[in-house]
């Protein structure tokens, strides 16, 4: 009898509810729901880039369109931000990267459309944190970075990381974009940040990053190859050398930068190697690491001047006629 009473009443409320009200709640529901951790693995857990990469565009937009009916879903701007990011970055700059000098016009249009949606997608989660605190994004602009983020918290190292990484994504395309360019230390502010509170995160991100930043920066704008190989020592510490990206990232900045071929060479048949299946959360990264990484090892006379086995094969003098 209590029972059939509680359960008229819940109903009797929900009639008293306004429709748009029970939509929201509807809509709130899902939200959560797609968001819930590990609700990506269906993309990152893949093993065909080519299905993710055709299913993606589609699946950003029904996230975008959640996102606009209930602005106020963190988690939603997160999870939106961060696929923009995550498809600018796997099936944009780098297939572009990897298309040849004839095909330089589609080369050009690819990196267009990265730089396009890395910075949009950083706008998506800038504008979850300043929904959380207000002025942040403000201060960043009045480059007072120690303000806008003393009061973030270890749960926003997503938040920070994702953003940063869409924001130094656009410049590494068109560093000559004077915009980004003068902003980028807001970028780094919010990623140094990040690694305080969290330098653990998703198994090393955040170190695998600075392998990049400053692997790939001159040493005039706070590039080191030292610090880049100190992040890389810390990558491998977190994942055990279990995921493809810091051997990468070390091979494809510091690596070329020096002109060691056969490190470039070693660490990327180590990444060769692998097996994306022993990795199933993020199988779809391993996978496409690992195709990057046969093509960088078939393509390294474009990187390299001269053939290392020229240097080490000794001069044998021609008898005297």
């Amino acid at each position: 009898m209590v029972r059939r009473v509680v359960a008229v009443s819940t109903l009797s409320l929900l009639f008293l509810l306004p429709a748009c009200s029970i939509r929201k709640m509807a809509m709130n529901q899902v939200a959560d729901t797609l968001t819930a951790p590990g609700g990506g693995a269906v993309f990152t857990g893949d093993n065909d880039p080519e299905l993710v990469g055709d299913a993606l565009p589609f699946a950003i937009k029904l996230y975008e369109s959640l996102m606009v009916s209930i602005p106020w879903h963190d988690g939603l701007k997160r999870q939106t931000g961060s696929m923009y990011v995550m498809y600018a970055n796997a099936f944009l700059q780098a297939p572009a990267s990897m298309l040849s000098k004839d095909e330089y016009q589609q080369q050009e249009f690819g990196y267009r459309r990265a730089k396009n949606l890395y910075l949009r997608g950083r706008d998506i989660v800038l504008a979850g944190l300043e929904h959380r605190y207000p002025g942040f994004r403000r201060q960043l602009d009045a480059r007072q970075y120690d303000r806008a983020l003393a009061g973030v918290r270890k749960s926003d190292v997503p938040d920070l990381y994702w953003a940063a990484a869409g924001w130094l994504g656009a410049y590494a395309i068109d560093p000559l974009d004077m915009d980004i360019g003068l902003n980028i230390p807001a970028a780094a502010a919010m990623m140094a940040r990040a690694n305080e509170l969290d330098p653990r995160f998703n198994d090393g991100a955040i170190q695998d990053f600075y392998v990049l930043y400053y692997g790939s920066l001159p040493e005039y704008m706070g590039g080191s190859a030292a610090k880049a190989r100190e992040h890389f020592a810390r990558s491998q510490t977190i994942s055990q050398g279990r995921l493809a990206s810091p051997f990468l990232s070390l091979a494809t900045t510091v690596s070329v930068k020096e002109q060691n071929l056969a490190e470039f060479r070693e660490l990327l048949e180590k990444v060769v190697a692998m097996d994306p299946d022993r990795e199933p959360a993020n199988r779809l990264v391993q996978t496409l690491n690992i195709r990057k990484a046969r093509w960088l090892l078939d393509h390294a006379d474009d990187l390299f001047i001269g053939d290392e086995t020229e240097s080490e094969t000794p001069v044998v003098p021609k008898e005297k006629e």
